[in-house]
């Protein structure tokens, strides 16, 4: 099968997986491999070359990106379970000033969810956020919002966060990881931005049930996590991969060929890299027992379980989305100057936040749309750090838009914030619309600059 007529067995795949996903209640995971299959065979592909891209597909992803995605989650669970988070926490605050206190915590927010995700942040975070409302008498909803944006923004744009990483493993960006990080700090300073301006009109209107009741002090939020880890222990774990990628990539950019410039490039490789934040983060470990090497370690890879798998089950799809001639008739369509680098962007935003706002999850939207789109990029001549780490941009953009009742993260919000559903909208599902909308804008911007 060729052209249109395969565009459109493609497209009802995607629309299987939505369908699964959102209104039958079934597991990313299930919903991608069947659309594997639905679209390999209704594509004509010989059933031999299904399996061997199915297999390709998945064992393919998970050679180079598993063991990111794991050491990524372990390096998340101990900062979580430590008290590192809540330190990092602690010096941002002390850096802003309690006198910006909904910036202070779209910053620490934005901070934590680097390595955490955003729901376990939002936890952890939640009594020190009720503490300092009081401590600086504003609404809670204000700085609920704060928070929740500050975390959001980082989420779904910086790696080692395992929705970008597995997006950038998709479309090919995973040697350019430091490039990855980069432009995903910077696309992600805007969203916070709009998140911190949007906490502070939205917030001021809501008001939350109980929120005159009395809330333990800051000081208190501080006692209760008794002796926390230093800052330098506390960031060595995020700030020490992240530069030793960042050193990789400009070596690599140098094209400097010595003995120490291999090493460099060896540990500063993305699976190197995370290995050694894992090693650098046991020093976090209260003590080296069963219950710390066994028990948190254990709890962190059956967190990262179900993403590893969503992401080779994507891994799968793409792959049999390559085996189907779809590339040549889109080499046509490019040929025939119908689409460029700034469309295609705008096209993998739409999918994603279509997905996102379907399904509820960023990383699923992340993971699909990325293996949806990467049979494209090499016949849109859509190559090289930059231009690819843009593509993972914009499908993070539009993984942020919108989170809504389907969404965990909102009902984390909600329920940690005591806000009614309705200003939940009001604030939270309106806050990642605006910031989605910003972070698309930011990526087109940057491609026009850059590339």
């Amino acid at each position: 099968m060729t052209g249109i007529g395969l565009i459109l067995v493609i497209l009802v795949g995607v629309i299987f997986i939505v369908v699964a996903t959102a209104k039958w209640k079934l597991h990313p995971f299930l919903s991608l491999l069947f659309a594997s299959f639905i679209v390999g065979i209704a594509a004509g592909l010989p059933f031999k070359t299904i399996i061997e891209s199915l297999n390709n597909g998945f064992g393919g992803l998970m050679g180079y990106i598993g063991i990111v995605i794991v050491c990524g989650t372990i390096i998340g669970t101990i900062l979580e379970k430590s008290g590192a988070a809540f330190r990092m926490a602690e010096v941002v605050l002390r850096l802003v000033g309690e006198k910006r206190p909904q910036l202070a915590m779209s910053l620490i927010g934005a901070v934590v969810s680097v390595p955490v995700f955003c729901d376990s942040g939002y936890v952890i975070l939640s009594s020190l956020k009720k503490s300092l409302a009081k401590r600086a008498k504003v609404t809670i909803a204000s700085m609920s919002i704060a928070l929740a944006t500050g975390l959001y923004a980082t989420h779904v744009l910086v790696p080692p966060t395992p929705g970008p990483i597995a997006a950038a493993g998709n479309l090919g960006a995973s040697d350019y990881l430091g490039t990855v990080i980069l432009l995903g700090l910077i696309v992600s300073i805007p969203c916070i931005i709009v998140g911190y301006l949007w906490a502070l009109k939205a917030g001021s209107t809501i008001s939350v049930e109980g929120e005159d009741e009395e809330q333990a002090s800051y000081d208190e939020v501080i006692a209760g996590f008794g002796k926390m880890p230093s800052t330098f222990k506390s960031f060595a774990p995020i700030v020490i991969p992240i530069l030793l990628i960042g050193l990789s990539s400009f070596l690599s950019f140098l094209e400097w060929k010595s003995w120490a410039a291999d090493f460099f490039l060896f540990i500063g490789q993305p699976v190197v890299a995370l290995i050694i934040g894992v090693l650098v983060s046991f020093s976090l470990l209260p003590a080296f027992n069963e219950e710390t090497l066994t028990g948190w370690i254990n709890e962190a890879i059956k967190d990262a379980a179900g993403i590893l798998l969503i992401t080779g089950a994507g891994g799968a799809f793409g792959g049999i989305i390559k085996a189907t001639p779809v590339a040549d008739y889109i080499q046509k369509i490019a040929d025939g100057g119908e689409t460029g680098g700034i469309a295609f962007l705008l096209i993998a935003f739409a999918i994603a936040a279509a997905l996102k706002t379907a399904q509820g999850s960023s990383t699923a939207a992340l993971v699909i749309t990325s293996s949806l789109i990467a049979p494209l990029l090499p016949v849109l001549g859509i190559e090289g750090a930059v231009p690819l780490t843009l593509v993972v941009m914009a499908v993070g953009a539009g993984a942020m838009t919108v989170s809504h009742v389907n969404d965990s993260y909102f009902w984390v919000v909600t329920q940690f914030s005591g806000m009614k559903v309705t200003d939940a909208y009001k604030a939270q599902t309106t806050a990642t619309l605006l910031q989605g909308i910003t972070a698309i804008l930011t990526t087109v911007l940057l491609w026009v600059i850059l590339v």
